[in-house]
């Protein structure tokens, strides 16, 4: 695990920027797609305006990317909690990566059959053995929470299905997620984490007992991938110094 600490989002989301970038372009001399999954917040809104501007946006092929998401909340996409709907607003609607690439949950369809056809997406990318996305892009929420493994949640503990569609009685919606069986055979993780509210969940992933059911984000660690921690100054507060 690599942790590394920034002053403020800014710096947060520049040093994202960055990261992923020299990923890319590392990544597209020894193959010719990069497969990224993105994750919702207002931390990732940040970096995707970013990615959008100069330089970035005129350093990434965009035309090789293969772009889906981690999780999405059940709604349609021009809801303004919708992840996809977000990415769109801030980055896919200002590069040119082919529709046929972007793959977004169908909230079109019911929760159940919108999970079961987005593991179909993936199981026409991914085997069932090696590595899966290039780089998954992750938050973490003030409870611990990463994608839609929510703590408490039978979710967390999954350890076959790719993908999941289920009732958080706490938000009142339907939630559709990747689980951490096919997160954790990304070739790369990146988790963005800034703010003081998240300084004490980042404490306990990072430092605390093993306790996945309260702090859900300790479910992800890459089998054989890069695991790294972005985080900014208030949200690294209380971890050793």
């Amino acid at each position: 695990m690599q942790l590394i600490i920034t002053k403020n989002p800014a710096e947060l989301a520049k040093a994202a920027a960055d990261f992923i970038a020299k990923r890319i372009k590392d990544v597209l001399k020894k193959q010719d797609r990069f497969t990224i999954a993105l994750s919702g917040g207002s931390t990732p809104k940040a970096l995707h305006e970013l990615l959008a501007k100069s330089p970035y946006v005129d350093q990434i092929p965009w035309l090789q990317l293969h772009v889906f998401w981690g999780d999405e909340r059940y709604v349609p996409i021009d809801d303004e909690q919708s992840n996809a709907g977000m990415a769109y607003d801030t980055l896919l609607g200002h590069v040119y990566t082919p529709e046929d690439q972007i793959h977004v949950w169908r909230t079109d369809l019911e929760p159940e059959a919108a999970a079961a056809d987005y593991d179909r997406i993936l199981h026409a990318y991914f085997g069932e053995s090696g590595p899966t996305f290039d780089l998954v892009l992750l938050g973490m929420g003030d409870d611990g929470h990463t994608l839609s493994l929510f703590p408490g949640t039978e979710v967390v503990h999954e350890q076959t299905a790719w993908t999941k569609a289920y009732f958080l009685t706490q938000q009142n919606m339907y939630r559709l997620t990747l689980t951490a069986p096919i997160a954790n055979r990304a070739s790369c993780v990146l988790f963005l984490v800034a703010g003081p509210k998240k300084a004490q969940p980042l404490k306990e992933v990072l430092e605390g007992e093993y306790n996945p059911d309260k702090y859900p984000s300790q479910e992800i660690k890459p089998i054989d991938g890069e695991l790294v921690w972005l985080v900014d100054e208030k949200a690294a507060a209380d971890l050793k110094k």
